[in-house]
């Protein structure tokens, strides 16, 4: 099977050098200096009663088109409206269907903390997504060196973001450092894209408690949250649940209520 993983990040490689092309790192400091300060991704989810990041996501290559014609417009306001401690937005085109237009846009219409969820190879995306808003962004471990995880934390903090670290699997807790603020466990394996939320289970107290944990991926019941919260997670990150319903704020609010 080919590891679609490293498919994504060729492609990123690619789509990256060409972006840099259009619009310079220079260029995006300029527009840094215009954007608000940025919201505590770390805190909200800290203090959250809820926990929950719901994302919007119009396709993954698992699944292909979830919501294809979905609008930002039409979602995010609800999301905050209806009790979403933080927003995740997909900004890759390729493979998610997503734009930095999207986060972008999003930011003109919440103050909910927004996370920059893509495939982060380059530094220049950690300067892309402070200039676009965004109030954190998304390292995966997975894709990365110990040291490049290192290097691309510590400019984001630089840049006023706090910083999610992806992991899916135990040898990759290395990856963890005093820059990250939020780790995540993503239940889904990136290479196969198999989806198992035993495996934040099986991750929870390997993580040291310094660090807000957060659960991602697989999660569709409330129970589930539930019982992730007993384990220690105070986030659980939801994108296909909700946007595959057509009305994914109405789905969000009803899933809320269910958690008492």
């Amino acid at each position: 099977m080919t590891n679609i993983l490293d498919k994504i990040i060729a492609n990123k490689r690619i789509e990256v050098e060409r972006q840099k092309n259009i619009n310079p790192r220079s260029e995006l400091e300029k527009q840094i200096l215009n954007v608000s300060s940025p919201i505590s991704f770390r805190e909200a989810l800290k203090n959250s009663q809820t926990g929950i990041i719901s994302e919007f996501k119009r396709r993954s290559p698992s699944r292909d088109w979830i919501f294809k014609d979905a609008k930002v417009e039409d979602i995010i306001p609800l999301y905050s409206k209806n009790g979403a401690s933080a927003i995740s937005v997909l900004t890759d085109m390729d493979f998610f269907g997503g734009s930095l237009n999207d986060l972008k846009l999003a930011r003109s219409l919440t103050t909910t903390p927004l996370l920059r969820k893509d495939f982060v190879i380059d530094e220049y995306q950690l300067y892309q997504a402070a200039s676009a808003g965004a109030d954190a962004i998304l390292l995966i471990a997975s894709a990365l060196t110990v040291d490049e995880t290192k290097r691309f934390a510590a400019k984001a903090k630089e840049l006023g973001l706090d910083v999610l670290l992806e992991i899916h699997n135990e040898h990759e807790l290395h990856h963890i450092n005093e820059k990250v603020d939020v780790v995540g466990v993503n239940n889904r394996n990136l290479g196969t894209f198999v989806t198992d939320v035993q495996v934040s289970f099986d991750l929870a107290d390997k993580i040291p408690d310094d660090f807000v944990k957060i659960s991602e991926s697989g999660i569709s019941k409330p129970q589930t949250v539930i019982d992730l919260r007993q384990a220690g997670y105070k986030g659980f990150l939801m994108g296909e649940n909700f946007m595959k319903t057509g009305n994914p704020g109405k789905a969000l609010d009803e899933f809320i209520k269910q958690l008492g």
